[in-house]
């Protein structure tokens, strides 16, 4: 049996992620990297999308792989209307919102239009999967306190399916059969509560939840109102401060988390109590996510990045094993993602979805 041949896009903030899988099996991988010059051209990240779709053909040439063998093109899914998760195919709305931004600029907002852009050279079906808007919250979790805002499910949806996936068929099952909570842990982190495949409930990493090393997390409102209003920084530095220069960054001047867990282990006591807050704070948000599953909770799992840190996922463990049994799945598996959630479909496993 031939296996379908699937090309996955995964544009980041400084990088374009690319890689030719056919099935289950990579055959090639490549991250290409971009100056902060090349990019500062443009006004618009969406305008960026001939620049990178031309580096991608030509890394893609360069290699010998011929494109006419392929079956799909996938990309990263970004900032869209909320929708449940799953694979969907790429429609002229869904590229108009991505080129808009309709819920703000990111540069996972290209992954859908390249992928659609390369998918229509070769005659084939381009999709996204699990798009950074997955929103699968019950009602009573969109009541933030104030009427005026309504809390907003972005999270880092695509790892976390990936592996939710993954547990589940580990533990005999799918990811529908089971009760989560899955930790995202990077340079944001989000918690997620979900509940036999949808994910009800997460901590919006760029504005509540624990503290990264580079994001605020939750912060004490009235304090914040103040200091908004203090005079002392505009509308920009103050986003700024909460989304990259917050958590441990604010307190310690790094976001390498492998440097502050050297200094914390070599006796440098504001590294360790900064590192440990957030590792109390994490704890703290896992706990809350078990209460909006009643208890009922089957596997606690923890991925991303730092989720390679035997230091820092031992004391997550120590505070929450209570709860749960504990499974740590180190790293990002997001170009895997992409290609099994495209191939789900191409194979019938899953319907297509379809973008409104």
């Amino acid at each position: 049996m031939i296996e379908p041949k699937i090309l996955a896009i995964n544009p980041g903030s400084t990088s374009t992620k690319i890689g030719l899988f056919e099935g289950k099996k990579c055959l090639f991988k490549k991250t290409i990297r971009h100056e902060d010059e090349e990019l500062n051209r443009f006004e618009k990240i969406a305008d960026q999308f001939q620049f990178r779709k031309k580096m991608i053909i030509g890394v893609l040439n360069e290699a010998n792989l011929d494109l006419n063998t392929l079956n799909a093109v996938v990309g990263r899914g970004g900032l869209l209307k909320p929708i449940k998760g799953g694979t969907y195919r790429v429609n002229e709305k869904m590229l108009k919102d991505l080129k808009e931004g309709v819920q703000g600029e990111h540069a996972s907002n290209l992954g859908g239009i390249i992928a659609h852009s390369i998918a229509q050279d070769y005659g084939i079906p381009a999709y996204i999967v699990d798009p950074v808007a997955v929103d699968e919250f019950e009602v009573v979790a969109r009541i933030s306190g104030l009427k005026e805002l309504e809390r907003r499910s972005l999270s880092h949806a695509l790892n976390i399916k990936a592996v939710g996936h993954k547990v589940g068929a580990k533990l005999g099952g799918g990811y529908s059969d089971y009760n989560f909570v899955i930790v995202h842990l990077g340079g944001g982190i989000s918690v997620t509560a979900h509940r036999k495949g949808r994910m009800i409930d997460v901590n919006n990493a760029n504005s509540e939840g624990p503290m990264s090393p580079e994001r605020t997390g939750t912060l004490p409102v009235s304090e914040l109102v103040a200091l908004c209003y203090s005079g002392k920084y505009t509308y920009e530095e103050m986003k700024r401060k909460i989304t990259r220069e917050g958590g441990i960054y604010s307190y310690l001047g790094t976001k390498d988390i492998v440097e502050v867990e050297k200094r914390a282990r070599g006796g440098d006591e504001e590294a360790q109590l900064v590192l440990n807050a957030m590792i109390y704070q994490i704890g703290k948000e896992i706990g809350a996510m078990a209460t909006v599953l009643e208890g009922k909770v089957d596997r606690i799992i923890l991925t991303g990045g730092i989720a390679n840190s035997t230091y820092i996922t031992n004391k997550i463990i120590k505070r929450v094993e209570f709860i749960a049994p504990v499974i740590v799945i180190p790293g990002e598996e997001e170009m895997e993602a992409l290609a099994l959630g495209a191939l789900r479909v191409i194979t019938g496993q899953e319907e297509e979805k379809t973008y409104v």
